[in-house]
């Protein structure tokens, strides 16, 4: 079954004193794109959190974000009192009629008002962020797995025109190559010459060799069947589903170049039209 590459997973847990939230976004790409966002105390972490993105997504450019939202009344950030108290102190040598509280809302924006504490990872907390992580990364599987099944459904349909398409265009081959008889013949006739039947049917079926379509039909109905193949496979295929694709793409180009039929090339830029749009969705496919 395909993946789309296309994705999203969300987690939260609530800890006593904070509330963790992981994001996981991801868009189609050629390789792995990854960037994360998160708190600088846990940027050591960040290798290994990339391995492990990188072998459970495998492709797409991924944003992944790590939020950490203080719920109690702990905080990383204390009041430097020693140098508040400082500040007040030469303000009021200054200004010795101010009042208290003026000094003190002037004093709490001057430098070095507050101290940040440099936190240290806690072991037990890291591993509650883990949990959160492959909860989010088990959400965006499953969203991928889910447009895999969309993504596989229209596949289906398009594949399915292109043979009726395909089929269409062959019921007009006899006539196709019973026009370009009568067509040679006639042109023979207005030129009022005397050829060699006999010449004149051996150098025939040698021209109409060149519009024959019977190979390009053979081989693009098995790229057709190849495709639909493909799309049932257990593994990571979308590039494999890029290359089948070009494929049919040069046995449709070559019967519209031998087609010399309107209503046959009709059919052929039919059958163009739904190459393309497969072509657009298989670069969302994993």
């Amino acid at each position: 079954m395909i993946q789309s590459m296309t994705g999203f997973g969300k987690a939260s847990l609530q800890l006593p004193s904070k509330k963790i939230t992981v994001e996981l976004k991801s868009l189609n790409s050629k390789g792995l794109d990854l960037n994360t966002r998160m708190p600088s105390v846990y940027r050591e972490m960040e290798l290994g959190l990339r391995n492990q993105l990188s072998q459970r997504l495998e492709r797409g450019k991924i944003d992944f974000s790590l939020y950490i939202e203080a719920t109690g009344e702990d905080t990383s950030s204390k009041i430097n009192a020693p140098i508040i108290k400082g500040y007040i102190s030469q303000m009021k040598a200054i200004m010795p009629q101010a009042d208290d509280v003026e000094l003190m809302k002037m004093a709490i924006r001057m430098p070095d008002a507050l101290k940040t504490e440099r936190e240290e990872i806690d072991e037990n907390e890291w591993k509650e962020i883990q949990k959160v992580i492959d909860q989010a990364l088990e959400n965006m599987l499953q969203f991928r797995k889910d447009e895999g099944v969309s993504l596989e459904k229209e596949f289906v349909l398009r594949i399915d025109n292109i043979k009726k398409l395909m089929n269409d265009a062959v019921a007009y081959d006899s006539e196709r190559i019973e026009t370009v008889k009568n067509r040679l013949r006639t042109a023979i006739e207005d030129l009022q010459l005397t050829v060699d039947e006999n010449r004149f049917e051996q150098e025939l079926i040698f021209y109409l060799e060149k519009y024959d379509i019977t190979e390009e039909k053979v081989r693009l109905g098995n790229h057709l069947n190849y495709f639909i193949e493909t799309l049932a496979g257990t593994e990571a295929n979308g590039r494999k589903l890029g290359f089948i694709t070009q494929e049919m793409g040069r046995e449709i180009n070559t019967m519209g170049s031998k087609s010399n039929h309107t209503e046959m090339q009709k059919l052929v830029v039919m059958m163009k039209d739904e190459l393309e749009k497969i072509k657009e969705q298989v670069l969302n496919v994993l």
